[in-house]
């Protein structure tokens, strides 16, 4: 199965060697991932300043800078991982190195036959 970990952090609890350090061993952590089969995808995103949200309400679209919820913690980045089963993957999210400041979030992926990609 296909699990979405998610990463929230507050954006200035990091120094930037800090973040640089993080995006170093996240690297390895997903090379690692890789050489176990478990790796599908991962990145870190750009500052929450630079987030566009999207609206439909009742068939009117509404953009506003910014991310779409006010929260002291902002999604950073995702790995995408393939895991046996929650457990497993519950130690993947431990090795993730932003979860020694933030959040970790774990998803179950939905997988829709016929979407590119897709096996």
């Amino acid at each position: 199965m296909k699990y979405m970990l998610l990463i929230y952090a507050d954006e200035q609890v990091w120094t930037e060697p800090e973040r640089q350090l993080c995006y170093g061993e996240s690297t390895e952590l997903a090379h690692s991932l890789q050489e176990n089969g478990q790796y599908v995808s991962a990145s870190p995103l750009q500052p929450v300043s630079t987030a566009t949200s999207v609206r439909v309400r009742e068939g009117k679209r509404t953009i506003t800078d910014g991310p779409f919820a006010e929260t002291r913690e902002q999604l950073g980045g995702f790995f995408m991982v393939e895991a046996k089963n929650l457990d497993d993957v519950i130690a993947i999210a431990g090795k993730i190195p932003a979860a020694r400041k933030g959040t970790i979030e774990i998803r179950p992926i939905v997988e829709i036959p016929n979407l590119p990609g897709q096996k």
